[in-house]
C-alpha cells in the first residue's frame, strides 16, 4: 500500500492554526470488498470509504484517528467537520482518516440502522489490519465525531467486539474498539425531547421501534470498557441539546471512565475547527483537546 506526500500546516501546542490547511489529494480506501453489507443499491452513497490524511512524516507520532463527519445522516460535512478536523489532528503528528459513512440520500433512503455503525467499526479494524503500513499504532486508534457525526462516534464506542480471530477477512479479525473518543457537540440519546429529530428519524425510522431508541442512547450503553473520551458543546446550540453531552459526561463518570467535559457559553451549532464568528473562548477547545491527547499519552511519541 502506497501512502501518498501530503504538504500540511504545522502547528505547536501552545499556538494551533486559526484554519488548519486540508491536506490535498487524500487517499480513498473503499471499507467493503464488492457490496456492502445492508446496501440497498449501487449508488455512491451505498458505497462507504476512507479519505486518508497523514501526518507530516517528520511529526507523525502512530496516534490515528478516524473522523466522522456531523450532517444529521443526511449528508457529511467534510470540510470543518471532515478535511480541516484531519488537517488539525495532522498538526498534532496524528494520522486521520475521514469516514464517508451511510447516510439518507435519494438513492440511498433511510432508516439507516445499522449500516452507520458498521461502517464506523470496520473503519477501526480497517485502520487497524493496515497499521504497518501506514506506520501507526494499532493502541492509539481513536474514534471523533461532530453532531450527528458524534453520535455515531459514541456508538462506536459504546458498541464494540474483540474481533472474529477465525474470520477468512484478515481486516474483521481486528477489533473494533476505539482507543479514545472525541465528541463535538454530539447527539448522544435518542429520547424525544433531548435527541436531535432529523438524526432519530433518518437513523431509526419515524416510528422507531422503542427498543432500537434505547440501544441508540448511548448514555445507556457507557460501561467501564468505553473508552476515555474528551467532549465539547455550547450552551447556546439551538440544534442538538448540550443535555446530550451532559447525560454522556455523567455516564462516563458513573462508570469511572476518565473523561473531559467543556461546556462553552457561547457558540452556534456547527462551529467545527476553524473560528466563524466563535469567540476565542470558545474556538480554544481543540487546544484543550491537544492538552488531553498529550496528558494521555496519545500524542507526543513515536
Amino acid at each position: 500500500m502506497t501512502l501518498p506526500a501530503l504538504t500540511l500546516l504545522a502547528a505547536t501546542l501552545g499556538q494551533p492554526p486559526a484554519a488548519p490547511a486540508p491536506a490535498a489529494g487524500p487517499q480513498t480506501f473503499p471499507l467493503w470488498p464488492g457490496k456492502a453489507p445492508h446496501a440497498v443499491g449501487e449508488s455512491a452513497a451505498d458505497k462507504p470509504a476512507l479519505l486518508s490524511f497523514p501526518a507530516p512524516a517528520d511529526t507523525a507520532n502512530g496516534a490515528a484517528v478516524v473522523v466522522c463527519p456531523g450532517g444529521g445522516y443526511g449528508m457529511h460535512v467534510m470540510t470543518y467537520e471532515g478535511a480541516e478536523v484531519a488537517a488539525y489532528f495532522n498538526s498534532l503528528g496524528v494520522h486521520a482518516f475521514v469516514l464517508k459513512y451511510r447516510i439518507v440520500q435519494k438513492d440511498r433512503p433511510g432508516p439507516l440502522h445499522p449500516a452507520p455503525l458498521l461502517d464506523a467499526q470496520r473503519a477501526v479494524r480497517f485502520v487497524r489490519s493496515e497499521a504497518a503500513a501506514f506506520k501507526i499504532d494499532p493502541a492509539r486508534v481513536g474514534v471523533a465525531g461532530f453532531s450527528a457525526g458524534g453520535h455515531l462516534a459514541s456508538t462506536a464506542g459504546t458498541h464494540f467486539d474483540d474481533g472474529d480471530k477465525d474470520a477468512k477477512d484478515p481486516i474483521n479479525r481486528q477489533g473494533c474498539r476505539p482507543d479514545f473518543l472525541v465528541l463535538g457537540y454530539p447527539v448522544i440519546t435518542m429520547e424525544k425531547g433531548v435527541t436531535s429529530e432529523g438524526t432519530l428519524t433518518r437513523l431509526l425510522g419515524k416510528d422507531a421501534d422503542p427498543k432500537l431508541v434505547e440501544d441508540y442512547s448511548n448514555e445507556k450503553r457507557v460501561t467501564a470498557k468505553t473508552p476515555p473520551t474528551f467532549i465539547f458543546h455550547t450552551s447556546e446550540d439551538a440544534v442538538v441539546s448540550p443535555e446530550n453531552a451532559v447525560r454522556f459526561y455523567l455516564a462516563l463518570k458513573a462508570a469511572k471512565v476518565p473523561a473531559e467535559l467543556h461546556l462553552y457559553e457561547k457558540g452556534r451549532h456547527g462551529v467545527g475547527i476553524t473560528p466563524r464568528g466563535v469567540s476565542p473562548g470558545t474556538d480554544a477547545w481543540k487546544l484543550r483537546l491537544a492538552e488531553w491527547l498529550t496528558d494521555r499519552g496519545l500524542v507526543g511519541k513515536k
